[in-house]
């Protein structure tokens, strides 16, 4: 329900995004390295990695940043030099995971009316 306006949102921040896929999985057996990202959006130079949840905690988010940790160890294995940034998404969020995730330098998005809003990360966006 999300992916398809993605794109256009982040433009709203700079971001380009021409790119957008969903469910996108990385399986690397060799380095025991294995994840699965709800929406991916890419261009030549960076990758956002969103994470998608009905209720949204700080335990989930958690968990996404260590999927991000998880995709740049893959990427550095296999000469993919983009920088990959996060963000996480929720119809119900609670105040503690909204706070996490704004302080751990990632995007929140969350349901506005028929709509979604982004709220940018407090800071500087984490890149890793």
């Amino acid at each position: 329900m999300v992916a398809p306006k993605l794109c256009e949102k982040f433009l709203e921040f700079g971001l380009d995004f021409p790119k957008a896929n969903t469910r996108s999985r990385v399986n690397d057996r060799v380095n025991k390295i294995s994840l699965e990202i709800d929406v991916m959006l890419e261009n030549g130079d960076k990758a956002m990695l969103v994470e998608v949840k009905t209720n949204l905690t700080i335990e989930r988010v958690y968990k996404h940043i260590s999927r991000l940790e998880k995709m740049r160890k893959y990427a550095d294995l296999h000469g993919d030099r983009r920088t990959f940034l996060g963000a996480v998404a929720g119809v119900v969020v609670t105040d503690e995971a909204k706070d996490y995730a704004l302080n751990e330098g990632l995007y929140l998005i969350e349901p506005s009316g028929e709509n979604f809003n982004i709220t940018p990360p407090n800071g500087k966006p984490r890149e890793w």
